[in-house]
């Protein structure tokens, strides 16, 4: 090269470093303004999530109490059906009315009428003209006898906004006889929504599938009633699906609002759950600026730096390489980003520690510097580990990611990932490795987690059916190998369905729980295994167990039910809740052409046994054929 083209190259260094240092400006600058941006769309995003949980809890909850006003309903149907509605049959039928109005905190009312629109009952709800009501119309001309939930209405008692479900009743010739009536009011909707803390200017509004409003809060009183059927939920074609999320302008007070809306399946009701978009973008705001104040004055820094570099060029090679070292070290700490980053020599000793240390590990960079790289792994952990390191130590591997316990100043203990890379000097050979680590202890308690929903029922804490059965064939193998016996009951609470319609679902619920309880308390070796087979069937697998065992268990467990007492007046046969439990034992070694659904079956059989022999007691496989006899009435 002449000494006049070296010249050139070396009069447009400076220009090209200039470039450089803007681009590198600009690129940080957009990079951040992206991250920022993506923040932005992260803290909607989450709000979203937040509200779709919101809007289909509400939306369950909805239904659910709908549900639970219809079963009042179908009841008070099939009595007036059956005995007719004379006014001995509504005298009884008031006081019951009044009864579970009183002890359901949702139901604002619950009424009786004839066939021309007249009272049977203590009025409630609607409007004056029962004969012109839209749900009296509706059961009046349709031979339907689904329930109805009709528009939104004011309750003459009160002027209460409420919503109503309704069923007919005919009469003996199947001619109309008259409505059944209840109704939730509005004001318990919004009590039950204010429960919910989901943030400032946050609003719940449940309005009819037209738009009408049902229940809103805040500032019920001032929105009920109102229609708001001309916004884009309920006009727009491409919000017609079931749920989704979207921004608008609310109708009701003018505010930027982050929604999600939740359409039932079952009724005409629409759950909106909304954020106010100014309160929750406030505070990423505030931070979006502190940061980018923070990336200006690193710009500037950089933009100064590399205006030294530019001038300072022309001093040589020596001043050169400076230069690129200290570039190298730039890059060093902002590649670790948030992550610890750490350099690890082939003595295996940590040579740098990224500031992130503090976050990651809870220890200071000066605290970790000269110690071994490997110390603070848990000691099940670190063999894999070391191996690993030996392995990029060799030369064997260039860059592998590592999963492992870490010991943590605050916490105790943490879990790390790792992505280590090896560094190489100028001739090829390894000089040591980079480790770039994070915390994934939320990620890996998230897994146990759900590990552990997938083998266990929300409702009792038992064993699911999944595994149940995987559980059963693990059992029926090992039985086989140390040919030992396998008993199994299979228990079911006595006449449950008049137990939920009599008392509801949520005592149902508690009623299956002590169940639960008294067969989980029977578990009481290693092997043992209590689990909700189905609804209000239950099953026991209990290994190395003969016949006689297996009885004594069962016994144990039906008298224990029997004894708690719990209340039901629907059982003839004891009054209270009461369990029928059937069981079987076998040894799989001497049975080659049985198999788990076999003894499931003999199970079934006998729990069959026990209902068809008055319930509320045990029998056991062995005894089915002495017991047909009895149930033919032999």
């Amino acid at each position: 090269m002449s000494i006049a083209s070296q010249r050139a190259g070396w009069s447009r260094l400076p220009l090209r470093a200039a470039a450089f240092v803007v681009l590198t400006c600009v690129a940080i600058l957009g990079v951040s303004g992206w991250r920022e941006w993506a923040t932005r769309d992260a803290v909607l995003k989450g709000a979203e999530t937040e509200m779709a949980n919101v809007a289909r809890s509400l939306t369950q909850h909805a239904e659910d109490s709908l549900d639970l006003l219809d079963s009042g309903v179908v009841g008070v149907v099939s009595r007036l059906e059956m005995d007719s509605a004379n006014p001995a049959t509504i005298a009884k039928l008031r006081t019951l009315l009044e009864a579970r109005k009183k002890a359901m905190e949702r139901v604002h009312s619950l009424a009786i009428i004839d066939d021309q629109g007249n009272w049977l009952t203590s009025p409630g709800t609607t409007s004056s003209t029962l004969s012109d009501d839209a749900f009296f119309r509706h059961h009046q001309l349709s031979s339907n006898r689904e329930a109805f939930v009709g528009r939104p209405v004011k309750s003459l008692v009160d002027g209460e906004w409420v919503v109503t479900l309704s069923r007919r009743f005919n009469k003996p010739d199947g001619s109309f006889g008259g409505v059944v009536l209840a109704a939730i009011g509005s004001s318990y909707l919004s009590h039950f929504y204010e429960q919910f803390e989901i943030g400032r200017n946050s609003s719940v509004t449940l309005t009819y599938g037209d738009g009408m409003i049902i229940a809103r809060t805040p500032n019920n009183e001032k929105f009920v009633g109102r229609n708001v059927g001309d916004g884009p939920l309920f006009r727009d074609i491409s919000l017609r699906q079931s749920s989704g999320a979207y921004h608008f302008k609310s109708p009701l007070d003018g505010a930027e609002r982050v929604s999600f809306f939740k359409r039932s399946g079952r009724y005409p009701l629409v759950l909106i759950a909304t954020l106010d978009k100014e309160a929750l973008l406030a505070p990423w705001r505030a931070a979006a600026i502190s940061r980018m104040l923070y990336v200006v004055a690193l710009v500037m820094l950089i933009a100064i730096i590399g205006a030294v570099l530019v001038r300072q060029l022309q001093r040589g090679q020596r001043m050169a390489a400076a230069l690129v070292e200290k570039e190298a070290h730039f890059r060093l700490l902002a590649e670790g980003s948030s992550d610890m980053v750490t350099r690890i020599g082939l003595d295996e000793r940590l040579r740098y520690v990224s500031p992130s240390s503090i976050r990651v590990v809870g220890w200071r960079p000066n605290q970790l510097i000269g110690t071994d790289a490997l110390a603070g792994i848990h000691p099940e952990d670190r063999p894999h580990v070391q191996a690993v390191v030996d392995a990029m130590k060799r030369g064997d591997t260039d860059e592998a990611r590592v999963t492992y316990r870490n010991v943590h100043r605050q916490k105790s203990e943490v879990w790390l990932e790792s992505t280590m890379r090896v560094t190489r000097k100028d001739n090829g050979s390894v000089d040591g490795v980079v480790a770039i680590s994070r915390d994934i202890t939320e990620q890996k308690q998230l897994e146990t987690r759900l590990e552990t929903l997938a083998i266990e029922d929300s409702l009792t804490g038992l064993a699911n059916r999944r595994r149940f059965d995987g559980r059963l064939n693990e059992e029926w193998a090992r039985a086989y190998r140390d040919r030992s016996s396998l008993g199994l009951l299979m228990i079911d609470v006595d006449h449950f369905k008049a137990y939920n319609d009599e008392y509801g679902h949520p005592a149902g619920d508690v009623c299956l729980r002590v169940v639960a309880r008294i067969i989980a308390a029977e578990t009481q070796r290693v092997g043992d295994l209590a689990a909700r087979y189905g609804g209000e069937e239950f099953a026991m697998l209990l290994p190395n167990t003969d016949a006689a065992g297996c009885a004594q268990v069962g016994e144990r467990i039906r008298s224990a039910v029997h004894d708690a007492g719990l209340v039901h007046a629907s059982n003839p046969a004891a009054s209270c809740v009461t369990v029928s439990v059937g069981g079987a034992a076998c040894r799989p070694a001497f049975e080659r052409t049985a198999g788990t659904g076999s003894l499931v079956e003999a199970a079934d059989r006998a729990l069959y046994a026990a209902k068809d022999a008055g319930r509320d007691q045990l029998v056991m496989s062995g005894e089915v054929t002495n017991l047909l006899p009895k149930a033919a009435g032999q």
